[in-house]
C-alpha cells in the first residue's frame, strides 16, 4: 500500500534543524568506495535516505561487505568484491547507479550494467560519459537496454565536456583513477559534491587535482586503499529548509551548512527581503516580512542551483507582484507547477519558464510529487495553505530527504503519513 504525506496549513514554524550530509555527494561516494582495492572505506554524515538504501544493495550484489555502525555511519569493505553484471531492479530505479559505470570500469576495465533510472526531468542522456569512456580506450557495446563497457587497458586523455555535467565529470574521474598516465576533463563542472569525492578518492590514494574548477587532471595510481570520510552537508537540503523557514517560520535556525555553497539562493532572497543573519555554519531566518518578486535563472554552479527552483516556487507566490522562473538545465522541470495550480497559486507557464503572480492565498488540496523536489515543493506550500494538503508518490520524497517528516515536527509543523 502506498504512503501519503497529510500537512495541516498555517502553523508557524520554530526551532533549530540540522542538516544531513549531501544526498548529491552520497551517491558517488558509495561507488567510488570499491575504487579501494584494500579496504574499508568508512564514510560519517550518510543521509538516512533510500537511495542510501539502493546503492548498499547493488554494493552487496558485488560481494561488497556494507555495514550500518550507526544511522550516519558506514562501513564498506570491498577486498572480497567481485564483477558481475549489474542488472538488478535497484539499477533501473536509481539514476546515481550509473556511477557503477566508471567505478567498475576503472577497477576491472569492464562493467555491464542496466539503463539507470530516477526522476524523470526530460531528456538526461549519458552519452558524455560513455564518450569520457571512449576516449579512456573503452569499447561501449549497448544492447536489449544494457550497457558493456569493456577496454584492455584506459590510457589517460584530454576530454572536453560538451556540457559541464557533474554526473559525467565524477564518472570519468572515477573511471581514470587507474588511467594509465594524465586525464584531463575540460569544462568540468564545479559542484561542491565534485570537491567531496575527489577528495575522498585522494585520501583513499588517488592523485586528483583541479576539483571546484573547470579543468581537473587525474594522474593514474597504481592502487587505491581505505579512508575516513565525512561528507559535506547538503546544499539542497539546506536551501529548501532555508526557504521553508522564509515561507512558514517565526524563527528558524538552520545549522550544519556551508553558507558558501548557497550564495545564489541567499542573495536572491535577501533581494526578496527575507531577514536573516549568516553565520559560519548556520543562518538564522525570521518569517513574517512582506516579500518582493523575484527574477530566477537557473545554472549550473555557483549560479542558482535547478534542484532549488521547485521549492523556491511555493514562496515565491507569496511574494508581492511578478516573478520568473527561467530553468536552462532540465527545461521540463515544471511539473511542480501544475500541482501548486491546484492549491490556486496564479501561475503561466511557456517554454522552460515559469511566471508567478502574487501573493496569492494557497489552499491545502490532493496533489502528486512527481518527483523528488516537486515533493518538496509541494511540502513548503502546504506549511502555508489553509486546510489539509494530501501528497502521493512520496516515495520520491524519501529518494532524497533525511527524516522530512520528523524535522518538520520537531519545528512545529502539523505532518503525518497515512496510507492510502
Amino acid at each position: 500500500m502506498a504512503e501519503v504525506i497529510k500537512i495541516e496549513g498555517g502553523h508557524k514554524l520554530n526551532g533549530k534543524v540540522r542538516i544531513s550530509g549531501s544526498k548529491n555527494a552520497t551517491v558517488a561516494l558509495i561507488p567510488a568506495a570499491i575504487l579501494a582495492a584494500r579496504g574499508p572505506v568508512t564514510i560519517i554524515g550518510v543521509p538516512n535516505i533510500s537511495d542510501v538504501a539502493s546503492l548498499s544493495d547493488l554494493l552487496r550484489e558485488l560481494n561488497v561487505t556494507v555495514i550500518q555502525k550507526s544511522q550516519d555511519h558506514i562501513v564498506i569493505d570491498p577486498t572480497e568484491m567481485y564483477n558481475k553484471p549489474l542488472e538488478t531492479q535497484a539499477v533501473t530505479k536509481l539514476r546515481a547507479s550509473y556511477y557503477f559505470m566508471g567505478a567498475l570500469l576503472g577497477r576491472y576495465k569492464e562493467v555491464k550494467m542496466k539503463m539507470p533510472g530516477g526522476c524523470y526531468l526530460g531528456p538526461r542522456p549519458i552519452d558524455l560519459h560513455l564518450k569520457g569512456f571512449e576516449a579512456l580506450g573503452a569499447t561501449v557495446e549497448y544492447t536489449q537496454g544494457s550497457y558493456h563497457i569493456f577496454a584492455d587497458e584506459l590510457v589517460g586523455a584530454k576530454i572536453f565536456l560538451d556540457i559541464s555535467s557533474v554526473g559525467a565529470t565524477i564518472n570519468i574521474m572515477m573511471a581514470a583513477v587507474y588511467a594509465k598516465g594524465r586525464t584531463t576533463i575540460e569544462n568540468a563542472a564545479k559542484e561542491p559534491e565534485i570537491i567531496d569525492v575527489a577528495t575522498m578518492l585522494n585520501k583513499m590514494g588517488a592523485h586528483i587535482r583541479g576539483a571546484g574548477t573547470n579543468v581537473i587532471t587525474i594522474d593514474g595510481a597504481d592502487e587505491l586503499s581505505g579512508c575516513f570520510h565525512e561528507i559535506i552537508p547538503d546544499r539542497i537540503e539546506a536551501g529548501t529548509f532555508i526557504i521553508l523557514a522564509a515561507a512558514a517560520a517565526e524563527e528558524m535556525v538552520i545549522e550544519n551548512i556551508i553558507p558558501q555553497h548557497l550564495e545564489a539562493l541567499l542573495s536572491k532572497l535577501q533581494e526578496m527581503g527575507v531577514d536573516m543573519d549568516i553565520e559560519v555554519d548556520k543562518v538564522t531566518i525570521r518569517g513574517g516580512k512582506e516579500l518582493m518578486g523575484v527574477d530566477i535563472k537557473t545554472l549550473p554552479y555557483p549560479g542558482f542551483a535547478t534542484d532549488l527552483q521547485q521549492p523556491l516556487t511555493p514562496l515565491l507566490t507569496q511574494a508581492n507582484g511578478e516573478s520568473t522562473v527561467k530553468e536552462t538545465i532540465y527545461t521540463e522541470r515544471f511539473k511542480h507547477c501544475v500541482e501548486l495550480q491546484r492549491m490556486s497559486a496564479n501561475i503561466d507557464l511557456s517554454t522552460a519558464k515559469a511566471t508567478i503572480k502574487g501573493p496569492t492565498k494557497l489552499f491545502g488540496d490532493i496533489v502528486t510529487a512527481t518527483d523528488l523536489r516537486c515533493g518538496a515543493s509541494l511540502v513548503i506550500a502546504g506549511l502555508i495553505a489553509e486546510g489539509v494538503t494530501e501528497i502521493h508518490e512520496v516515495y520520491h520524497i524519501d529518494r532524497g530527504y533525511d527524516d522530512l517528516d520528523g524535522k518538520l515536527k520537531g519545528l512545529g509543523a502539523v505532518i503525518w503519513r497515512e496510507v492510502a
